[in-house]
């Protein structure tokens, strides 16, 4: 393969998809930390449908070969493998792309999994406008769809801190969990030693004008486009919310009624999604505020070169700057 078709793979795959403004990455974290886990557990076995590789799931599987499986490209037969393991006391990380896991196999991990509440955690590869593949591999609705499965935990973790956290309160959890990934070199935004809890939001930086509520990888982008906007006398604070589902409705209330408007991010349709669950959450509570929703539009993405496409579709910092100062 010649260096100028790697390139132009590479902006397709969304290789090292989520590192951005000069920070420190780690190479797989996902995988790193389950091979940690797999030292200490020795319920824990890991399953792939021919995606290893770009899931991330290699570091175990070279950790531990006896306990990792292949399944090939059948993502329902995935889940069902999986929901046997966990019948026999089996702890099931099993890895596949977003749109795979929450389209193909939903019926799978709805009655499967999730109605018998067995312990299989799908690790979602793709996640949004990470992959320059088209509709066919962007997992752009994959939130609004599993939020709707009773009883799934669902996490959208946005750096390698996270990740590796997340990883470990995973397999703390008993019940079946989605998280979304970030493979490649992720970037390092949260500091070492950052305690994830699911089902719980996180402040990561005050303000009073615009509040960003934001997940996944948006959040690194709202922390960055907050110090742009703070540089044009506009105080915004961010909110982190790593896990959709539960959904922490009580501090998402208190962080709105905080500040003067709302703003959403999340790598993902408008609908369905964090959006729509912060909109949920306001009018419950009774909260009035204004919310600008910053996010992909509902229809197919087309294909092309990742940072392009999250461009056009407003997901950079500099998007993210000019939409909040445009309405500030």
């Amino acid at each position: 393969m010649s260096r100028a078709m790697e390139a132009g793979r590479t902006l397709a795959m969304g290789e090292n998809e989520a590192a951005g403004g000069g920070r420190k990455s780690v190479d797989a974290p996902f995988g790193k930390a389950l091979a940690r886990l797999g030292l200490e557990r020795a319920n824990i076995v890991g399953l792939t449908a021919d995606l290893g590789k770009y899931t991330d799931i290699h570091p175990f599987r070279d950790a531990h070969p006896e306990r990792f499986f292949n399944v090939g490209m059948a993502e329902q037969n995935l889940v069902a493998v999986a929901a046997g393991l966990a019948r026999t006391g089996k702890q099931a990380f099993a890895t596949t792309y977003g749109v795979f896991a929450s389209r193909r196999a939903f019926d799978f991990v709805a009655i499967t999994l999730a109605h018998s509440n067995l312990d299989v955690k799908i690790i979602a590869g793709l996640p949004g406008l990470t992959t320059g593949y088209g509709g066919t591999h962007q997992a752009i609705e994959d939130l609004a769809l599993m939020r709707m499965i009773p009883g799934l935990t669902i996490i959208d973790p946005m750096d390698a801190t996270e990740i590796d956290a997340a990883t470990v309160a995973m397999s703390d959890h008993q019940g079946p969990v989605y998280m979304r990934l970030l493979r490649g070199a992720v970037p390092v935004v949260l500091e070492p030693g950052y305690k994830f809890e699911i089902g719980k939001a996180r402040q990561l930086r005050d303000g009073k004008d615009v509040g960003i509520i934001s997940t996944g990888l948006m959040s690194e982008r709202a922390i960055d486009a907050a110090a742009l906007l703070e540089k044009r006398g506009i105080s915004v604070a961010v909110l982190h919310v790593p896990t959709i589902k539960p959904f922490d409705a009580e501090t998402v209330a208190a962080f709105a009624a905080s500040v003067g408007q709302v703003v959403t991010a999340e790598n993902h349709v408008i609908v369905g999604g964090l959006a729509s669950l912060v909109v949920e959450t306001l009018f419950d509570a009774g909260i009035v505020r204004k919310v600008t929703r910053i996010g992909l539009p509902d229809r197919y993405i087309e294909c092309g070169a990742v940072p392009t496409l999250q461009q056009k579709y407003g997901l950079t910092v500099e998007a993210v700057v000019e939409r909040i100062a445009a309405i500030s």
